[in-house]
């Protein structure tokens, strides 16, 4: 990255103008502005999905089955294992509800210019910021996609701390999604042979902070020039995904990309860092981008379970439960804001899990 004075000039000018990525396809753009432009090796083939694809895994009778919850479990240990992502179907939340943040997000971004720049802000502490590219200043390349920020947890939202568009939207997915991380962090601590409620519990923190961020991926018109998310790993312990159909997720599997199809109904679910972390690499967490594309807007939506950038002094290690002579820790501890810090310092894409390997 080359941090000269006029790219710097370059960045704050798109900056200021608040309107993001959306803006420029707003004025007619044709060709896309050279802070875009990724390097050609960053545009590898990905693989032919036709005979891959990652593990669907259908939660229903989990919570009154024991001898499905039992078959549940050692599906996603598996996927966790070897993939490091997995779809779920039958997850509780209702199909109405999937539909309406979508569009809640669609809303959100497609509203008056005016009303958005009042929300965009860098600061990641608020309750709500829209903004494009958290990395402005430290990526060198930007990515096509334009986002928002809202945290879920531990506080419940203030209302007027939302944006009326998807006010309402954003108050019914949380209660939801809280309700689908707790089933989701049991069956991954059984799948540790931990107890049911290790991962969730308060102490441990997986599930007392949740960050929301709503994806806009404009329609690109030279989609072979930029990303629209560039490769990188989640700084937390799990992201549950919401996609819609146009597709361009893609993971990293066997040293090849791997497209991940949208499946009408199915979350994506994904090992972050930080559960790679403490399960003491038995869980793998990939990395994975967004291809930038002739068609959109894209639509997603990710909500990432213990994400955090609020000061903190709770330590975070390989679970001592897991570790025996012949498996001794691979990572240092860390707290939760020092990892998201050290992310951001690096940059998208620089893995840096393995700056804290013993």
């Amino acid at each position: 990255m080359i941090n000269s004075d006029d790219r710097i000039a370059e960045l704050k000018a798109f900056d200021d103008t608040k309107t993001g990525v959306k803006g420029l396809v707003d004025e007619g753009v044709t060709k896309i502005p050279t802070l875009f432009h990724h390097p050609p090796e960053k545009f590898p083939i990905a693989s032919d999905a036709e005979s891959t694809m990652i593990p669907v895994i259908d939660l229903e009778g989990v919570a009154k089955d024991p001898i499905t919850r039992q078959q549940v479990v050692s599906r996603i240990r598996e996927a966790c294992e070897t993939w490091g992502f997995f779809q779920v179907v039958n997850h509780g939340i209702p199909l109405s509800v999937l539909e309406d943040m979508k569009d809640g997000v669609r809303r959100f971004f497609e509203q008056d210019v005016e009303a958005k720049k009042e929300v965009y802000s860098r600061d990641n502490t608020k309750p709500f910021c829209y903004n494009s590219n958290f990395d402005l200043y430290s990526s060198s390349a930007l990515n096509w996609r334009d986002s928002f920020e809202c945290q879920l947890s531990p506080h419940i939202p203030k209302p007027q701390d939302l944006p009326e568009v998807c006010r309402d939207i954003l108050l019914e997915y949380r209660t939801n999604i809280m309700k689908l991380g707790i089933t989701l962090f049991e069956l991954l601590s059984e799948s540790l042979n931990l107890h049911s409620n290790y991962l969730r519990d308060m102490e441990l923190g997986c599930t007392d902070q949740i960050i929301c961020a709503g994806h806009y991926y404009p329609a690109c018109p030279e989609p072979n020039l930029t990303m629209g998310t560039t490769k990188h790993s989640d700084a937390c312990f799990l992201t549950v995904l919401l996609q819609d159909h146009i597709g361009g997720l893609q993971i990293l599997y066997n040293d090849k990309w791997i497209d991940v199809q949208p499946i009408p109904g199915t979350l994506v679910v994904n090992v972050g860092d930080l559960l790679q972390l403490i399960s003491n690499d038995i869980f793998k967490s990939v990395q994975h981008r967004v291809q930038a594309n002739l068609r959109g807007p894209r639509i997603s939506i990710a909500c990432f379970f213990g994400y955090s950038v609020t000061p903190s002094s709770k330590l975070f290690g390989p679970i001592k439960e897991l570790l025996s002579e012949d498996n001794p820790p691979k990572y240092k501890e860390t707290t939760r804001a020092e990892y998201v810090a050290h992310l951001i310092a690096k940059g998208v894409g620089n893995n840096p899990l393995q700056d804290f390997r013993i």
